[in-house]
Formats: C-alpha cells, structure tokens, sequence
C-alpha cells in the first residue's frame, strides 16, 4: 500500500519525540548539567532526542575513540624522561596521508644512528585519525589520543606537533585506556618473563 513507509517513518519520529519528554520526567532535573546524566545520555539505555549543552557539557568518548596521536614517554626517577619511540619509521610509512616525519639521532663521535628520535613531527591537520600509526608500532610508543579540542587561530603556526607537545607520560595513556594498558603491561610482564626463564641456567 502506498504511503505505509512515510506512516512508518513518522510513527518512528512521534515514539522519539515522546519519548524525549518522558525521559526528561524520569531524569527530572538530573538529566542536563549533571555528571550522572551526562552518562545516562551517552549510555544505551537513555530515549528520546536531546542536545549536548556544548561546551558546558561534554559526553564521554569510548575507550577506543581515537583522534591525534602521541608519543609515550617514561618518567624516570630522576625526573629525566625515556621516549619508547626509536625512531624506526614504521609510522611514517605505513600513514596514508604522509603526515608523520622523523629526524633520527645521530651519535656524533661514530656518525651511526641510535635509536632515539631527534625530532620527530605530525602535521595535525592533515592526520585522518585512523590509527594506522599506533596499530603498527612494535614499541607501543605512539598512541591515539582523546584530545579532541584542537581548535586555534593560526593553524600554520600551531598544527604542526613537535616531540614536545606529541609526548605524553605513560600515566596519561592508562587514564585514557585502561583496559588497553593492562592488556598490553601483562604481555609486556610475560615477555620479560619469558626472556628471563631463558637466561636462567638449566639445572
């Protein structure tokens, strides 16, 4: 019959707008400008239709949302820092809008490489955010970030991250992944593990 799919349609629009409203009784008060209902709203379980009172209110991203990438570094007790990154270049190349550029570390009394980047840089602006970078990584040096507020005046000026403003403590990225970090701190433990078994001497 003619017409059923626009009936279906609109029968679609009419259940979310009522559904909007009784969700708002419900959450009476608690829906907006709450942390609770922040995350009511970004859950399954919340109807109807609603609008994120940007930048009041910002829903929470998923774990594995990613946006810009950053490098990892160590803290060291001495207050000093350790990059992951050794700057083998395996990000640069496999990153499909060419974004990511390297300088490797040159040891000036042998003029062989070390592994350490010099400099390391991502032209944020024509990043496409599709993790290729952190996937491919044999390190775990380079991560995706969450930081999704990147907004400046002067793009030319600013979109251009050097290792300074790329790199990131360890602690960061387990905030933002949890599960992630555990995941990969127990195959790191195993690892080490492992190569310790083999060093060990058999009786």
């Amino acid at each position: 019959m003619d017409g059923i799919g626009i009936i279906k349609g609109l029968g679609v629009t009419l259940r979310r707008f009522i559904a909007t409203y009784v969700d708002d009784i419900k959450w009476l008060g608690r829906r907006y400008y709450k942390e609770e209902g922040i995350q009511h709203r970004s859950s399954a379980d919340t109807d109807g239709i609603f609008t994120v009172q940007y930048p009041e209110e910002k829903i929470p991203v998923p774990e594995e949302f990613r946006f810009i990438p950053f490098l990892v570094y160590e803290e060291k007790d001495d207050g000093s820092v350790f990059y992951r990154c050794t700057s083998c270049g395996i990000c640069a190349k496999v990153c499909p809008t060419q974004c990511i550029w390297i300088v490797r570390t040159t040891d000036p009394r042998t003029g062989r490489p070390v592994p350490e980047p010099a400099e390391f840089y991502i032209d944020v602006d024509i990043c496409m955010n599709c993790g290729f970078c952190a996937e491919y990584c044999p390190f775990d040096a380079i991560k995706m970030d969450h930081d999704y507020e990147l907004a400046v005046y002067d793009r030319h000026a600013n979109n251009i991250y050097d290792k300074k403003k790329l790199g990131k403590p360890v602690s960061y990225y387990a905030s933002i992944r949890p599960t992630n970090y555990k995941r990969e701190e127990e195959l790191r433990a195993e690892a080490e593990a492992l190569k310790a078994a083999k060093k060990t001497p058999a009786n």
